[in-house]
């Protein structure tokens, strides 16, 4: 006991700071763009749809390494997106936080979109239409009525939203290299412990993943027995 103590004690807490940061925003970030994605994937009647659902679930099926790989690129003071952030900035977006956030934004975009996808489905038109024949605006059935039937969708996307980028690997290493203070999130701390042979903080880093991770399945589980979405 008192050596976990100790070693709990010679942790730096920069990278899960760093981590938390990075991961509170992309989810908010992402909550704001994916609910309009999610909607109009929900109703739509596009032939487009299905080409729009593939781009969304990319990152499920790419390896992050490729998804870091091209964000990588693109982020480049050479390419224009680069070129215009550091005219505009004076840094680059690459190896910055503000290239994680980017960069998480889009390998978490599935996380976000399908489960809202889902429960605006779910949700259906009907109570729209209700709502509609009471004199409310689109935006005040939205608000009024779409959005707290599918609160369940809105908690499971934030909560896999937070949990995913958490644990991004490939492309945070990728898009972000090692930088304490900037982009050294934990995951990249956990892997520098490991090729430094540093097994003790390894190990307790590892464990607060585990117990983070096991929090996060429980919590999704338990809210969706507890707040079940009113089929259409």
């Amino acid at each position: 006991m008192i050596e976990a103590a100790a070693a709990l004690a010679r942790v730096d807490f920069g990278p899960v700071r760093l981590t938390v940061a990075l991961a509170a925003t992309t989810t908010l970030i992402l909550l704001v763009l994916g609910t309009p994605l999610a909607w109009w994937l929900a109703f739509t009647r596009s032939r487009a749809k299905p080409f729009v659902e593939a781009i969304t679930a990319l990152p499920l099926v790419l390896p992050p390494t490729v998804i870091g790989f091209y964000l990588l690129i693109l982020m480049s003071p050479t390419a224009p997106l680069g070129a215009l952030w550091r005219d505009a900035t004076g840094s680059t977006l690459a190896f910055s936080f503000i290239g994680l956030v980017a960069a998480s934004i889009v390998y978490s975009l599935p996380f976000t979109v399908q489960p809202l996808q889902a429960a605006f489905d779910a949700v259906g038109r009907s109570p729209l239409e209700a709502a509609a024949t009471l004199g409310a605006s689109p935006l005040d059935a939205f608000f009024s009525v779409a959005s707290p039937l599918a609160l369940r969708g809105y908690v499971t996307a934030g909560v896999l939203t937070f949990a995913h980028t958490v644990g991004e690997f490939g492309v945070v290493l990728m898009v972000g290299g090692n930088i304490p203070g900037r982009t050294k999130v934990i995951s990249i701390a956990i892997y520098e412990h490991v090729e430094t042979i540093n097994y003790t903080q390894a190990h307790v880093l590892s464990a607060l993943m585990l117990g983070f991770s096991f929090a996060v399945l429980l919590t999704v589980f338990l809210v969706n027995r507890r707040f079940p979405i009113h089929a259409r």
